[in-house]
């Protein structure tokens, strides 16, 4: 693995963190959607990562894969809806009540999403870090040529 290969696995982790950034500011402003297009409340959204070019255990195993193993990052392969259930808030006068005065509400929890941003920010930080210190790395190198 080259030093270009840390900044890719590094820059491909930043784009699928930024990503998850999106997708939780999504939910965090349909927080309160009622109604979406398909008539029900809005469903919390999640992103599900995956390792590029993911290999079977068994593949490490064998003699010749031992010596080279390449990671190839992180990479984004759906986004899928939470099948939690919709939170009961009672409120008769809202448009979308039932005739109980019940409205279901979307089952995003904003501290849940909170706890999702930090952890996605200090992921996008963490690679950043790293690709700089594979530059500094990279400059160290090329200041012993000299």
């Amino acid at each position: 693995m080259g030093a270009f290969n840390s900044i890719n696995v590094s820059a491909s982790a930043l784009s699928a963190e930024r990503l998850r950034m999106d997708i939780i500011s999504k939910n965090i402003a349909n927080a309160n959607t009622t109604r979406t297009s398909g008539g029900t409340p809005y469903r919390r959204q999640m992103v599900v990562f995956r390792e590029k070019d993911s290999k079977p255990f068994s593949s490490y195993l064998t003699k010749a894969s031992k010596e080279k193993i390449k990671g190839g990052g992180v990479e984004v392969t759906s986004v899928v809806e939470d099948k939690s259930a919709f939170k009961k808030v009672y409120d008769p006068g809202h448009p979308d009540a039932n005739e109980d005065g019940y409205v279901l509400m979307p089952n995003v929890d904003i501290m849940k999403e909170m706890v999702d941003m930090i952890s996605a920010s200090r992921a996008y930080e963490a690679n950043v870090t790293a690709i700089n210190s594979t530059k500094s790395m990279s400059m160290k190198a090329l200041d012993i040529g000299r």
